[in-house]
């Protein structure tokens, strides 16, 4: 079964220059796995195409059951010289919480969106 990946997580976003910084925090403990299978670095890099200029790194952090991702050039620029009206990035995470990934089908997931 799909499901938003917003179903299975938060994410909250921000800037570093023209990169762009994503963090996927599991709701539940069981949506952990999930996320390390379904939310890779060249799935995200896909997801957001010429948005993302440079390379996309994942990095896992076990103990907050979270992922994050740095997205390399996909500021335009940065905030100061970008002419993006989000320069500083806040909206991908919610952007990327509008990706689908595969649940199983037995498992419980509640839909938010």
């Amino acid at each position: 079964m799909k499901t938003a990946l917003y179903n299975l997580a938060h994410a909250r976003a921000g800037d570093k220059g023209d990169a762009c910084n994503v963090g996927v925090i599991a709701r539940r403990p069981e949506y952990w796995p999930i996320l390390q299978r379904e939310v890779t670095a060249d799935r995200v890099a896909q997801w957001f195409g010429d948005w993302c200029r440079g390379g996309v790194e994942r990095y896992e952090l076990p103990n907050l059951q979270a992922l994050n991702f740095v997205l390399r050039r996909a500021l335009d620029g940065g905030g100061l010289v970008s002419l993006r009206l989000d320069t500083q990035g806040k909206t991908y995470g919610y952007a990327l919480l509008r990706m689908e990934v595969d649940v199983p089908d037995d498992l419980a997931v509640e839909r938010l969106v």
